[in-house]
């Protein structure tokens, strides 16, 4: 007869183990698992990317409800467990639903921390760690615009990201005097801001919350120094609260997490813990790839499988914001015992600094290039020997590819550190499934399967394994997740079809998303453009938010406008109408561009619109990937020696082609 095996908690962590447990005994339990939430398994760390427009909801979905039928395992989603009897051994959820079990996991993982501060409960103040949390930013920043994101880890600044991607004004507010405090240095963290900045993310530092301003919605923010800053949507990054009142409750071992043993047992060697719910050895782990080690320990013991168990991680941290690359693992900062190595390149904005205690790594920070942070994460977690390395070399594998550092990894290593995939997993995948593509080697193995950054390594490991039987050829070519179809196939579908909306191109052609992803919505506007450019619809809402905005982003938040000037020539009343138009609305910075137009810099995204009809000019596309301007001499109408009207064929030339995109 099978046990009853019962898991409290249907996330990452929890159903990372479960998969675990079912590859090693698939035939001794019955299984049943509890979720407060609406949904089946999703990659929690990929809420940033939706939140950023780089993928959707449905994509971040781990493990559909298929796959809780396939492996027999009863599922209660919406309906959250109350409390533990141990003595009978009986869970009991809100619904009064009763279940013993005899063996139970606790995965309850974390929650957002809320500042406990006046307003807080005011609608429009939301965490950032559900889809329920992704949606209703979402949802806000239709209707709203201006945002405030408290915490500047990096949960703070992803969310920031998001949030201007949907068109808000954002500040990030935080406690200390540099970001990310705990993974970079100051020199790291600088470079950080200033590149958050170009993106138009604002930030007030050193600022302490004491009062969030509203009747029934978020009206704005007041800090410590009397500061009040006006605002429509609060988001609270400033830390998560591991789930333990359920086993505190039970009488469990609750520290800051619920204490485990190297086996993730309790005290109750009945019950397990296992995620963001857990503490182990003094320390409550908050990053995936250490529940997922947590998680295969466990397997093992509930298995009755030999292991050594559990000892702790050393983990990195990597920000996933387009254009922010950062790598920081172990110790930041020197001290007595503690000397560092670094290297800043000001041209190209790279940071590296290894700090060395006893001739081994203790420490990393990369910023801007990342691409030796796999090596030296290995060097840090092997406690490698290096003396035998100069500093150079260190700092630079130089004189070999990295398709070597690959050959010459261990199996142990890890490749994908979002879903603890190492290198020995997705070799021996690719070997026992005959594996030929990374899109099958995401699949099997889900390396490569979250932030996607680690892609490039996994293709390493494929093409090392299969030699000369890997054909680059056969790997995916489809313009993106949607589809596997190629730029060529959709465009050639667009003639051969009559399609004319980039809707109904999806619809026809099977997109997997209905909407779409954020690199195919622009891809399919353009080749439809391209392709019959008298009879396409275009999509507005697809388009880049500087086309949307008919002006240029700045770093502070504020756009450029340049109106069209043909060949450079304009009028006595354009002059004085784009002068009126800069002292009404207070332009800071009236230029002439290198393009030979006037450009006004950092008009507010809300006098937008009024800015362009009180011009009435046509836009000079600054801002998209269209003909700018045609640059032309006065020719034969004023000079001397011209012998064409230079100037009519550049101002023909613009006119003809200013509505020509390009790639």
């Amino acid at each position: 007869m099978k046990k009853r095996l019962v898991m409290i908690g249907n996330g990452m962590a929890g159903i990372r183990c479960m998969e675990e447990i079912l590859k090693h005994d698939s035939d001794s339990y019955e299984i049943t698992i509890f979720g407060d939430e609406p949904h089946p398994n999703y990659n929690r760390i990929m809420l940033s990317h939706v939140l950023q427009g780089k993928t959707n909801m449905q994509d971040i979905i781990m493990n559909e409800y298929s796959w809780y039928e396939e492996n027999e395992i009863t599922l209660y989603t919406n309906e959250r467990v109350q409390s533990i009897n141990r003595e009978e051994k009986i869970i009991i959820t809100e619904k009064k639903r009763t279940l013993t079990y005899d063996k139970l996991i606790i995965a309850t993982g974390s929650s957002a921390f809320i500042l406990p501060v006046e307003g807080s409960a005011l609608s429009g103040v939301t965490g950032f760690r559900t889809i329920e949390d992704t949606q209703f930013m979402i949802d806000t920043a239709k209707e709203k615009k201006k945002a405030v994101v408290i915490g500047g880890g990096l949960l703070g600044l992803e969310a920031a990201r998001g949030l201007i991607d949907l068109g808000m004004d954002v500040h990030v507010v935080h406690l200390m005097p540099s970001l990310m405090e705990q993974q970079l240095d100051t020199k790291a963290a600088a470079l950080l801001r200033e590149d958050l900045e170009a993106q138009g993310m604002k930030f007030l530092m050193e600022k302490k919350t004491v009062k969030i301003l509203g009747t029934d919605h978020v009206e704005g923010i007041q800090f410590e120094d009397g500061e009040v800053v006006d605002c429509d949507l609060i988001v609270m990054a400033v830390g998560i609260r591991p789930n333990t009142q359920i086993a505190k409750d039970a009488g469990l071992i609750v520290n800051r997490g619920i204490v485990v043993n190297d086996y993730m047992l309790t005290n109750d060697e009945s019950i397990y813990a296992v995620g963001e719910c857990a503490e182990h050895d003094g320390i409550a782990y908050g990053l995936v790839a250490p529940l997922y080690e947590q998680g295969a320990i466990l397997a093992k013991h509930i298995t009755n499988l030999q292991t050594d168990g559990y000892s702790g991680s050393i983990v990195g941290t990597q920000l996933k914001v387009a254009g922010c690359d950062l790598f920081s693992a172990g110790q930041i900062y020197e001290d007595d015992q503690t000397k560092a190595i670094s290297i800043f390149n000001e041209c190209k904005r790279s940071y590296k600094k290894v700090l060395i205690r006893d001739n081994k790594v203790v420490g990393i920070v990369l910023y801007g290039d990342t691409a030796d942070g796999t090596r030296l994460f290995s060097m840090l977690k092997k406690e490698e020997d290096i003396q035998e390395y100069t500093p150079a070399s260190i700092l630079h594998k130089a004189g070999e590819e990295c398709e070597l550092d690959v050959a010459t990894m261990s199996a142990d290593d890890t490749i994908c550190g979002c879903n603890g995939v190492t290198k020995g997993t997705i070799v021996h995948a690719i070997l026992e499934q005959e594996l030929k593509t990374f899109e099958e080697v995401k699949g099997c193995t889900k390396a490569a399967g979250s932030c996607g950054k680690c892609r490039p390594l996994v293709e390493q490991v494929l093409s090392h394994t299969l030699g000369d039987a890997f054909d680059a050829s056969a790997q995916s070519t489809g313009m993106c997740g949607c589809t596997p179809l190629s730029r060529d196939e959709v465009v050639a579908a667009i003639h051969e079809k009559g399609l004319k909306s980039p809707k109904e191109v999806r619809n026809v052609l099977g997109f997997v998303h209905e909407d779409g992803c954020s690199k195919c919505r622009p891809a399919l506007n353009y080749y439809l453009r391209m392709a019959i450019p008298e009879e396409y619809e275009d999509d507005k809402a697809s388009r880049f938010v500087n086309e949307r905005m008919n002006g240029n982003i700045q770093h502070d938040g504020t756009f450029s406008v340049i109106p069209r000037m043909y060949g450079g020539v304009t009028t006595a009343d354009d002059l004085m109408k784009i002068a009126e138009v800069a002292k009404k609305y207070d332009v800071p910075l009236v230029k002439i561009t290198g393009a030979s137009r006037i450009g006004l810099y950092g008009v507010k995204k809300q006098d937008l619109p009024n800015v362009w009809a009180e011009l009435n000019m046509a836009s000079g596309y600054a801002y998209s990937k269209s003909l700018r301007n045609v640059k032309s001499c006065v020719g034969s109408r004023f000079c001397r020696f011209g012998t064409k009207d230079s100037l009519g064929l550049g101002m023909l030339l613009e006119q003809s082609l200013e509505m020509v995109d390009t790639p």
